[in-house]
């Protein structure tokens, strides 16, 4: 039987990554901060720049960029084609670093830290996915006047199940799992309706 704590090292992982899939930079600069200034996130060395003062301010600034372009029609498209690569590769990052933070001793980690990259990139990257698909369907349906109601209920999503992520993995992943049945529905609306 797999350790409690491994588990829930895995959910910490993967709510990270799932929130850099709506924002890349929310999650990485919430663990950085945490690491900071708290003893909730422990970053290991190869990670510890994330919590320097200057990656912070530059993280800042490009979470700032990102909050405002996607609060606009047609920007919003764009910057999801540029967040492409972004998004997952954030997903990568903060589920390697704070699932090697809280679980040094997981051994399959330790052993193939690949795999942790491998999970938060492709939780990320399906999020991002869902995100790029479901946003035009709603910039269409409401003549642009959705973007930025949805891109701010995307961003407050993204800190809450990265806050969850750090605090409650259990309840971050039923979160994910609500997000995920939301865009499911919406999709499911779009399909029905005639072209």
């Amino acid at each position: 039987m797999r350790n409690p704590g491994t588990v829930l090292a895995v959910l910490t992982g993967l709510g990270l990554s799932s929130a850099a899939g709506l924002n890349a930079f929310i999650p990485v600069l919430m663990i950085g901060l945490l690491d900071r200034f708290t003893d909730l996130v422990r970053l290991p060395a190869e990670f510890g720049w994330l919590s320097d003062g200057p990656v912070l301010a530059l993280l800042a600034l490009l979470l700032a960029a990102e909050t405002v372009l996607d609060k606009v029609p047609g920007v919003d498209t764009v910057n999801d084609i540029v967040q492409t690569l972004i998004r997952p590769a954030s997903g990568g990052a903060v589920f390697a670093a704070t699932e090697a933070a809280a679980r040094a001793d997981a051994s399959l980690m330790r052993d193939a830290p690949w795999l942790a990259w491998t999970l938060g990139i492709a939780a990320a990257l399906l999020v991002h996915l869902t995100k790029t698909t479901v946003r035009p369907l709603v910039n269409a349906g409401t003549l642009g006047a959705g973007a930025p109601v949805v891109s701010t209920v995307e961003d407050t999503f993204a800190f809450g199940v990265s806050l969850l992520a750090v605090l409650a993995p259990v309840v971050a992943l039923i979160g994910l799992g609500m997000l995920g049945y939301v865009a499911y529905r919406l999709l499911s609306l779009r399909r029905r309706q005639p072209a």
